[in-house]
């Protein structure tokens, strides 16, 4: 099946983007993928994503590579490798030969501090000569909404809190001091209500479509497809061209439903992919369409960009600090991730879902046990999403085709 024009255009505009890095003469960041990237396109700053260069060194096969620069230097290499293997770029000694050129070495580094690893982790960044690691907190509330995809668009204060909402709006104030401080640039509250326009228009686009895949029969596209053309202009949120990647993108995908094109002429399971993307294995996503006509037909990136970034406002500030402030709960955290999960598989009319369960995971128990008293079949994948040590990509399928077999097409 020829593969979207979308999905190759975004990969093209990154490659062009990121090489044009390793020639900026200027503050650069290194940033978690849920941290709020939009003070940085306010002002002008470049920013690599964590995540973003993980899955590239996987897809790579570059990963132990990287995890070997952190054993070496008396490291840890068996945790949280999705987020440690940026900080193990910072050791390559040959980053020509790394993969795009190797990743350019950031002036600030921004994270949330998630737990006790993640925390650990961005204090070597902070150690390192010239680098600067802006922690901000995780924070939570007792009182959980129903139904928050409902809320979030417009009646984010009442769906968060506005206690953590506080807390993160002081947190980005002190943001741009720090980065009004250490750069010189200045931030501009008419620009910054531009780029949150922008993410706006940009999320409608992809929430409308979601919907078109979630109605389709058979399904039009590749989630291999999907997780490029929606998450590149993710990490250029607040730009035109996003906004507009994001607008092709949808209207490639109505003109495959108009036309009846499918991923597998021969659909008969539709699949559920919960967790990050298998970066060092992608073909995984195609392997059961011949022998079992199942497809995949949804991940997180599509959704959580359709469901979890509309934030509407007159305080743009304290809109971008709702759109993050409960960002890991609404993947994560229970019952906010498992009542959205069971909404996301029935909007898609799925037969089964496969669940990655990584050693880091939160809330995977719940959302497992969530899908199943919905009536729908799930498998637990006990695996790395980035390193493949454990989980080769044989066993994986060869476990994937037996549950196929047993609970969804037999």
């Amino acid at each position: 099946m020829t593969r979207l024009a979308s999905a190759s255009a975004a990969t093209a505009y990154q490659k062009q983007w990121f090489a044009g890095l390793h020639a900026h003469d200027g503050p650069l960041a290194l940033v978690n993928a849920d941290a709020p990237q939009e003070i940085f396109r306010t002002m002008g700053i470049p920013y690599v994503v964590n995540q973003w260069w993980a899955s590239i060194v996987a897809a790579k096969r570059r990963t132990q590579d990287y995890l070997a620069l952190l054993r070496e230097r008396g490291y840890p290499d068996y945790v949280e490798q999705y987020s440690s293997t940026s900080l193990a770029s910072l050791f390559d000694d040959d980053p020509a030969n790394a993969p795009w050129g190797g990743l350019p070495r950031p002036s600030i580094v921004l994270a949330e501090t998630t737990g006790d690893a993640s925390r650990k982790i961005f204090d070597v960044w902070d150690s390192e000569p010239g680098i600067t690691f802006y922690p901000l907190e995780s924070a939570a509330e007792n009182d959980v909404p129903t139904r928050w995809w409902e809320l979030m668009p417009r009646r984010w204060e009442e769906a968060i809190g506005s206690d953590r909402l506080d807390l993160m709006t002081g947190e980005l104030e002190g943001l741009i001091r720090f980065l009004e401080q250490t750069t010189g640039l200045v931030f501009s509250e008419t620009r910054f209500g531009e780029v949150m326009a922008l993410v706006n228009e940009q999320q409608e686009w992809n929430r409308r479509t979601r919907d078109l895949i979630a109605k389709a029969r058979p399904c039009p596209i590749a989630v291999t497809d999907s997780i490029p053309s929606v998450m590149v202009p993710q990490w250029h949120r607040g730009t035109e061209w996003a906004r507009d990647a994001a607008r092709a993108l949808h209207d490639e995908v109505a003109a495959r439903v108009e036309s009846g094109t499918a991923v597998c002429a021969d659909e008969r399971a539709r699949l559920m992919w919960i967790g990050r993307g298998l970066w060092f294995d992608l073909d995984f996503y195609r392997r059961f369409q011949d022998s079992h006509g199942a497809v995949f037909v949804w991940s997180m990136y599509l959704a959580i960009a359709a469901d979890g970034y509309l934030r509407y406002g007159d305080d743009p500030l304290r809109a971008l600090a709702a759109r993050f402030a409960a960002f890991s709960d609404q993947l994560y955290t229970p019952p906010w991730s498992a009542e959205w999960y069971v909404k996301e598989a029935r909007h898609h009319g799925v037969d089964g879902v496969v669940h990655l369960v990584s050693d880091d995971a939160r809330g995977s128990y719940f959302t497992t046990r969530a899908l199943r008293a919905a009536g729908i079949p799930v498998l637990e994948l006990h695996a790395d999403n980035v390193d493949a040590r454990q989980s080769s990509p044989e066993a994986i399928s060869a476990v994937v085709g037996d549950w196929l077999d047993r609970e969804v097409c037999g």
